[in-house]
């Protein structure tokens, strides 16, 4: 990195510098340098590109931008980022909520409506799928469940910042493991579980190998062990013909079709994503 403009620099000049700085390591290395700059001065993106000459000083700024050219991810770095137009708590390491990752909610969303339902959430991370549901179906009840203590109380941080407290259950546990067998059953069972598949852990960014948890991304040799043990778990938690929808990555829909009919699942489909790709598989309990 090259030495920060000084203190009497622009808002413009500390914008054109970071970007270079990010540049390496990013797509949107202005956007970046922009929301960051505005995160360490206060205002909104908005209000910063509305004043380019200001010299109004930032002294964090510097320090996140060297974050960022390290490769963090820029929600750890803002501390939230925003899913489904709602500002999300994120913390290390848990997984920066993706775009795709919507699809899902919308597919469960498409489901339950405005009715009483139960659904779950397995693998909730920050909690950005269960929550941003609760928000939407205000009759909704939610049980999510990880592995990981911080993605617990990450997710019940977030659900209660959303005003969802009552009604997102949180559970620590590996999968359905956290769940208690009385629990009645489900009219949804939801996740976006890891798919990556091993041997692709080395090719992946390094924003994503240096920082996020790969225990949250990686699942065997094909990707898809996680996803065997939902569909085979999801048959004593769904109620008769109940959904079962999961994110998916590029190429996987094929076996997973496949996983669901060995299964015994039927209305087999998939919603694709803003790049065409067969993102969320979804499927019914007989």
């Amino acid at each position: 990195m090259t030495e920060p403009p000084g203190p009497a620099s622009t808002l413009a000049e500390r914008v054109a510098w970071a970007t270079a700085c990010i540049a390496p390591i990013s797509d949107t290395p202005r956007l970046d340098a922009e929301l960051l700059l505005a995160r360490a001065l206060g205002i909104s993106r908005a209000a910063l590109l509305a004043r380019p000459r200001d010299t109004t000083p930032a002294p964090d700024f510097p320090r996140w931008v060297a974050r960022r050219a390290a490769a963090e991810p820029l929600a750890y770095i803002l501390g939230e980022w925003e899913f489904y137009a709602l500002p999300f708590t994120v913390a290390p390491p848990l997984l920066t909520p993706r775009p795709e990752t919507e699809h899902l909610v919308e597919t469960a969303l498409e489901e339950i409506g405005r009715r009483e339902a139960r659904l779950l959430d397995i693998g909730c991370g920050t909690g950005c799928v269960a929550v941003s549901i609760a928000v939407h179906a205000p009759r909704a009840q939610i049980v999510a469940v990880d592995i990981h203590p911080r993605a617990c109380a990450v997710t019940a941080q977030n659900a209660r910042r959303h005003g969802a407290r009552d009604r997102v259950q949180v559970f620590q546990g590996d999968m359905a493991c956290a769940l208690d067998t009385r629990d009645p059953v489900f009219d949804v069972v939801c996740s976006n579980p890891p798919y990556v598949e091993e041997s692709a852990w080395s090719g992946l960014s390094p924003v994503i190998r240096l920082h996020e948890d790969p225990g949250a991304l990686l699942s065997g040799p094909d990707g898809l062990d996680a996803v065997r043990r939902i569909v085979a778990d999801a048959r004593r938690l769904l109620r008769p013909g109940g959904l079962l929808a999961l994110e998916i990555g590029a190429g996987q829909a094929p076996p997973v079709r496949a996983i669901l009919a060995d299964a015994g699942y039927t209305a087999i489909r998939f919603v694709k994503d803003l790049a065409d790709i067969d993102r969320i598989a979804a499927a019914r309990l007989p």
